[in-house]
């Protein structure tokens, strides 16, 4: 083998096998992390619904199709995202299964300079139904996007789809903790561009002439392996442990196990608890932390016996935010009979929530 053709062979490794190091961009892209599901098939309403961790669905019609996290999966893989249309409607303003990237991930496609890169997305998706479905990017403003398609060419048959996007030289795009860059799957629309391959001044993620699928009953959609990576070459998806790939969602969501234990005190003068609680993971920002009950003990292992139990509801107040190893909060409940400026230990009598989602 000459020289040329030994460099030839060592730039095709590097950029078609897992020698290439981090370079997918979506989190969860295999769908293996489901910690608000479980797997259990969800009603996906008007409201953002989070069909698997990272990937949430939204629409804008009276229709509530399913998702589920499965295990029909192509060669490679353990599971996809299914969704599935239980009636139908032929007004649908709009329905589609987002990944929002966090600015500090998106920063190094240069989007909004002259320099920007271009980025290269690829799937499998399986359906029901065949013929073109859209794909898009879009920044936070939702004033800039680049829709394209990708075409089903056999129902029920998983299939590899690759998309490059050309980089975007001008419009906002975050480079923070906030949205950097949003990544749609649209499914149905009532409308539709047809300037496609290209960034446009608008929101718009549908392409005119694709798949009507809320319009046909029954019909399937699923999904896996989805990849984003800067380049214009598509490469084999970037498996990930399980353990790293929990580590990632837990920035974004994460929840606090029955039974966890953390020490506190009593606020002088009132009848709030203040604590700092462990966390598994670093947050983005501060979350919105869901209902917790707590049994709490003073310091001399001796618990309340006229306020045993305590609910901290989302209107309580967190204090700090979540972006240390902990997660520094004030439980404002029935905490009457306490005494100022005791320690006190608290147990989780229920899961935690913890969302600090984009």
């Amino acid at each position: 083998m000459t020289k040329a053709a030994e460099l030839a062979k060592m730039g095709e490794i590097l950029t078609n096998s897992q020698i290439g190091g981090r370079r997918n961009m979506v989190i969860n892209g295999g769908m293996t992390i489901d910690q608000r599901n479980s797997g259990s098939s969800v009603n996906l309403a008007n409201a953002k619904v989070f069909a698997v961790d990272r990937f949430y669905w939204i629409e804008n019609s009276s229709e509530t199709p399913t998702s589920q996290q499965v295990t029909d999966a192509p060669n490679g893989f353990t599971h996809s995202v299914k969704i599935t249309n239980t009636s139908t409607t032929t007004t649908p303003s709009y329905t589609q299964l987002v990944h929002r990237i966090e600015g500090n991930n998106a920063s190094q496609l240069y989007f909004g300079n002259s320099t920007a890169e271009s980025v290269t997305l690829s799937f499998y998706v399986k359906s029901s139904l065949t013929g073109q479905f859209s794909a898009s990017l879009r920044n936070a403003d939702s004033d800039r996007s680049n829709v394209s398609t990708y075409t089903i060419n056999s129902a029920n048959t998983w299939e590899r789809k690759t998309i490059t996007f050309v980089g975007d030289t001008t419009g906002t795009w975050a480079t923070d903790t906030s949205v950097g860059l949003n990544l749609i799957f649209r499914l149905d629309d009532t409308g539709g561009t047809s300037s496609l391959n290209q960034w446009t001044a608008t929101g718009n993620a549908f392409a005119s002439g694709s798949v009507r699928f809320m319009g046909n009953a029954s019909a399937t959609w699923q999904i896996t392996g989805v990849q984003l990576e800067v380049g214009s070459q598509a490469t084999p998806f970037e498996h990930r442990s399980y353990g790293e790939e929990l580590a990632l969602c837990q920035r974004y969501y994460q929840i606090i196990p029955k039974y966890t234990f953390f020490i506190g005190a009593v606020e002088v003068g009132t009848a709030s608890l203040r604590a700092g609680v462990p966390l598994a993971r670093a947050l983005r920002a501060s979350p919105t932390i869901g209902n917790i009950t707590l049994v709490i003990y003073d310091d001399d292992d001796t618990s309340f016996s006229n306020a045993a139990h305590a609910i901290f509801a989302n209107s309580g107040s967190p204090e700090v935010d979540g972006t240390t190893g902990y997660l520094s909060v004030v439980f404002n409940g029935n905490l009457s009979g306490r005494t100022d400026n005791h320690n006190v230990t608290a147990l989780y009598g229920t899961n935690g929530t913890l969302d600090s989602e984009l």
